[in-house]
């Protein structure tokens, strides 16, 4: 399975604006600060996050983004397919060509393959993520290298990446 640094991405700054954003609104220049991702690379995938109205700008000082609707309603296979992205376990791109222009012998599995890992990302919200105690610690962690501080309630939950 491929997932490339512009999904990855995506998902990491959604994650970050999403726990940032009971702040205000979140500039991107904060978000690359915290997350080391360059604010170029941001605005490309912040117009298509906006454009797939995940995100909304809030313009003038003090301006930035914010989520268009609450992280419980946001899940990660959005994120991903709203920057283009594609979760492919195949080496055809799904095409079916692949082994000289025909199906290869296990397409079948990486294509169901693929389902899965999509169905299993859209099945994980944003809130689920900044309830997870580890990514929590974490983002405070980065709040504080950055110079804010990122004051959360604890929650005690825990994401559980094992589906039954």
């Amino acid at each position: 399975m491929r997932l490339t640094t512009k999904g990855r991405y995506a998902v990491t700054a959604m994650l970050d604006l999403a726990l940032h954003s009971q702040e205000g609104p979140v500039s991107l220049a904060d978000i690359s600060l915290r997350q080391s991702i360059s604010v170029s690379y941001l605005e490309q995938l912040f117009a298509r996050l906006r454009r797939a109205d995940l995100v909304q700008s809030v313009r003038g000082p003090g301006g930035g983004y914010l989520l268009s609707r609450p992280g419980a309603e946001v899940f990660i296979a959005q994120i991903i397919d709203a920057v283009d992205e594609s979760v492919d376990a195949t080496r055809c791109a799904g095409q079916g060509d692949c082994q000289d222009g025909q199906t290869c012998l296990t397409h079948e599995l990486w294509m169901d393959l693929s389902v899965q890992i999509h169905s299993f990302l859209a099945s994980i919200s944003l809130q689920k993520l900044m309830e997870n105690h580890e990514i929590r610690a974490v983002a405070v962690r980065q709040s504080q290298a950055t110079g804010s501080v990122l004051e959360m309630p604890a929650t005690g939950s825990r994401l559980h990446l094992v589906q039954a």
